[in-house]
């Protein structure tokens, strides 16, 4: 049985459950290398810096390096939640602002190869959280594995992280297909990143929608442009956040200001589908549970 099929019966009491619902954003990118780790982390750090209570789940379960980006040692990561050596409030890690973050393990073939009951058990361990949170970014890892497909769908909205590459356009497209074909999803953010210039992104977004438009039945947007920037890799090497590090750079800049263009869309009303339903109780406080 796949994690998608086994998951409506346990989501079937859970559609009214918790007080509100929780935006639920998955950064995703068709390949390596575009900078899809830098953009969740510096959108998560830039929207708790707005106020909101973010947690940022980093879901590249074998190759993890959001605690490496910010600078931070885990004594725990999702790897002991799935041998059971910890429950999940015990990884968190606080960030910038209040962000709290979720750590995954690196150099762990089993966590990149997780079976679909053990990714349900995954999901399932949210239900002990209690936090009141607005926002869960997930940061998946590249490519249209499994478990990549499954956090993607279960978001409400899924940001793709393109850089100007034959490459990183050709399995961006992968990704789109996979997900509009197998998983239901119709639209997809799509973010430019380490560009040269506002034109140069405008043009990579371009020819993924023109090759999208005519063959799949998804709605892509572009939701920004990151300039390639040498205060990001600066910021990379200081283990900071670039829109805290170095504020007034080009890419903080920008990326603060896809921060609140996100801040700005329609709250969600309430989960798409039996995945969302699942995503939607885990990191929704229980009523009575202390924030």
């Amino acid at each position: 049985m796949s994690a998608s099929e086994s998951l409506p019966d346990q989501a079937e009491g859970l559609r009214n459950a918790g007080p509100k619902p929780v935006r639920v954003i998955c950064v995703t990118g068709g390949k390596g290398g575009v900078g899809k780790t830098s953009v969740s982390v510096n959108l998560a750090v830039a929207m708790a810096d707005a106020g909101r209570h973010v947690l940022l789940l980093d879901a590249d379960l074998g190759l993890a390096n959001v605690d490496v980006l910010l600078g931070l040692t885990p004594r725990f990561t999702l790897a002991d939640v799935i041998e059971g050596r910890c429950t999940l409030q015990d990884t968190l890690l606080e960030g910038p602002h209040g962000l709290a973050i979720v750590p995954a393990a690196s150099g762990k073939r089993k966590m990149a190869e997780l079976s679909a009951p053990e990714q349900v058990g995954l999901i399932r361990a949210f239900s002990e959280l209690d936090r009141d949170l607005d926002v869960l970014v997930i940061d998946t890892a590249a490519g249209i594995s499994d478990s990549v497909l499954t956090f993607a769908q279960a978001a409400q909205d899924v940001i793709l992280v393109v850089c100007n590459e034959p490459a990183s356009i050709t399995d961006a497209y992968a990704l789109i297909k996979v997900l509009s074909r197998e998983r239901g999803v119709t639209r997809v953010h799509v973010l430019a990143n380490m560009v040269r210039s506002p034109a140069e992104g405008r043009e990579l977004f371009d020819k993924l929608a023109r090759v999208t438009d005519r063959f799949l039945d998804v709605t892509i947007s572009l939701l920004g442009i990151i300039p390639h920037d040498e205060w990001l890799r600066r910021s990379i090497q200081r283990q900071q956040a670039v829109v805290e590090a170095f504020p007034a750079s080009p890419s903080a800049h920008a990326l603060r200001g896809v921060a609140r263009r996100i801040d700005q869309w329609t709250a969600p009303s309430g989960p798409r589908g039996p995945v969302e339903f699942f995503v939607e109780r885990m990191v929704t406080p229980r009523e009575g549970a202390p924030a």
